[in-house]
């Protein structure tokens, strides 16, 4: 059997009774599911980590069963097609997926030679394919990079890009798993405003898994929230997303506006329906009441500068001027975030400080020694890089193998390796993971385990690339108050990063860069308080932030505790 009635076609996906489990696996990664999608439809996908959120994309294109073996009862149907009887090359013209990890998807050496891979594929002319490939790259922002060698682009320029590679295609399905994740707030918005623009104006239906609540509950027509395996809900975002305990038990976050609703409920000072999206929250909550100043706070103490940028600028090979004469000094015990838009020049600045780049103007100087005169392995006794992708620096046996490779090349004793690997397991938490082969781990630990392999070194500087990349949000708790315990104990913290929630949240010091200049240095609470500094770095404050501000608060917010102290209200859910 290859189709199901013409009657059953009128849904673009469903999953009859559906489960799955890997080859070699005891558990079900899915589990008896049964959701159907009609056309044009915006659904969401949530979940914490091991739901089954990736693997239910993965059955809607094919990859499951063919490319992935295991044990699989029921069937799922893509556009009146059962999935387990037609191979990917076929569904693909029904199911166009863009997985978490871009590069796994870029084959082109050029922007417009990838976006037009799929279409050529298909057989059409020539000049079919580069109107496809040219128009895709323009609704993703990249029109001026239809020439850009793809070795050569920024992670969010290649998330960018195999978004524009699968709406190419014109597939009548798209599904996008965690698509955003390594794209600035301006791109993350923008990428929202084109598969929205693609389901109102076409039959597209879109499936997304997201971790953010606040896109979610904006952009969605329905939510299936996925939790061992299992369907937990399934319905309109705003019956989950308004029940904040629920959420929370689900290992998810609900909204700000929602959070901050049920506090105010509780509190007796709104009683109206929980908004899920600002425009609600800003119609329906009560304007701000004034309680007086708010606590001085007193200002930290650092030691003495670690970094120091005189006029730094970087040109690659090619004559591309990532970095232009930025000055920035950096004390010791600081907790830096970078910010701007993906190409801005956060990586080209990061990459100087432990000597992965050397300047091409100006100078570095790392705990005061020029870095272009010292070797990296010295410099990563002082400044340790943790990288976006953990699996860019893993390739030990075990945990505790990777964790002594750099105290090796050192030359220290076997007795002394031992016992600051031990000292280092503790600190992270990993010592019952100490045997274990790292890509048997899970990407939040093994995000830990690049931060452990650094650490064991001792630098007094850390650069964290997007700590949180692809975790849910209970893995980014738990990695950030790793990265908060570090710069407590000393520790001086230069976190690169798209997500204002965890500047907001961690961060005493932003650096906001544009065109490869600094064009910002300031707190959080002035950059979130200040329209003029967010436009030039195309930044987008949180949604907290917001809220205050069009509540008539008169000093920045930027969390939810923060709102919640400034209104002297109590949390109100408990997991």
């Amino acid at each position: 059997m290859t189709s199901v009635p013409e009657s059953a076609t009128r849904t673009a996906l469903q999953f009859d009774d559906f489960s799955f489990s890997y080859e070699n696996s005891e558990e079900w990664q899915l589990s008896n599911i049964n959701v159907r999608i009609p056309r044009s439809q915006r659904v969401a996908i949530m979940g914490a980590t091991g739901a089954g959120k990736s693997t239910f994309a993965m059955a809607l294109n094919g990859l499951i069963p063919h490319h992935h073996e295991g044990q699989t009862h029921g069937q799922v149907v893509v556009d009146g097609l059962i999935t387990a009887d037609h191979e990917p090359i076929e569904l693909v013209r029904k199911v166009g997926l863009v997985m978490q990890d871009p590069e796994t998807q870029i084959t082109g050496q050029t922007a417009l030679a990838d976006a037009a891979v799929g279409p050529a594929n298909f057989g059409l002319p020539r000049e079919v394919v580069i109107e496809r490939a040219t128009a895709a790259l323009g609704l993703v922002g990249m029109s001026e990079l239809i020439d850009r060698d793809t070795n050569r682009m920024s992670g969010g320029q290649k998330q960018r890009l195999v978004v524009a590679g699968v709406i190419a295609m014109d597939s009548d399905i798209l599904v996008l798993d965690e698509p955003t994740s390594e794209l600035d707030p301006q791109g993350t918005s923008e990428v929202f405003a084109i598969v929205r623009k693609l389901s109102r104006e076409s039959d597209t239906s879109i499936v997304l898994i997201e971790h953010e609540p606040e896109l979610i509950a904006d952009w969605a027509d329905r939510l299936i929230v996925l939790a061992g395996g299992r369907v937990a809900f399934d319905g309109e975002p705003r019956n989950f997303f308004a029940d904040t305990v629920a959420v929370a038990r689900a290992g998810l976050r609900a909204p700000h506006v929602s959070e901050v609703a049920n506090d105010l409920v509780a509190a007796g000072a709104f009683n109206g329906t929980i908004p899920v999206t600002l425009a609600e929250a800003v119609a329906s909550l009560p304007p701000w009441e004034e309680r007086g100043e708010p606590a001085a706070k007193s200002a930290p103490e650092y030691g003495p500068a670690v970094i120091e940028a005189r006029n730094l600028s970087h040109t690659y090979e090619g004559g591309v001027a990532a970095l232009t004469d930025v000055s920035v000094s950096i004390a010791a015990g600081e907790f830096v975030a970078v910010l701007g838009r993906n190409g801005a020049g956060k990586t080209t600045f990061a990459r100087h400080l432990n000597g992965l780049l050397r300047p091409t103007g100006g100078e570095l100087l790392v705990e005061g020694k020029q870095s272009h005169r010292a070797a990296v392995s010295d410099l990563a006794r002082s400044v340790g890089y943790v990288f976006q992708n953990p699996d860019h620096q893993i390739f030990a046996n075990s945990v505790r193998d990777e964790i002594a490779y750099g105290l090796k090349n050192l030359g220290w004793d076997e007795q002394r390796i031992t016992e600051r690997v031990d000292e280092v397991l503790h600190q992270v938490g990993m010592t019952a993971l100490a045997d274990r082969h790292p890509f048997n781990l899970g990407k939040g630990q093994r995000q830990r385990l690049a931060v452990a392999s650094v650490l064991a070194l001792s630098p007094q500087v850390l650069v964290i690339d997007e700590p949180t990349t692809g975790q849910d949000w209970l893995g980014a708790q738990s990695m950030m108050a790793l990265v908060r315990e570090l710069n407590e104990q000393g520790h001086t913290i230069v976190m690169i990063t798209h997500d204002m929630a965890l500047v907001a949240e961690y961060a005493a010091r932003a650096l906001v860069f544009a065109g490869g200049s600094l064009v910002a240095d300031t707190s959080p609470q002035e950059l979130f308080g200040n329209p003029d500094l967010l436009s030039r770095g195309t930044l987008i404050a949180p949604q907290i932030s917001e809220l205050a501000r069009e509540l008539g608060c008169p000093r920045p917010v930027t969390t939810v505790d923060e709102f919640r102290r400034e209104w002297g209200i109590e949390a109100n859910y408990a997991v």
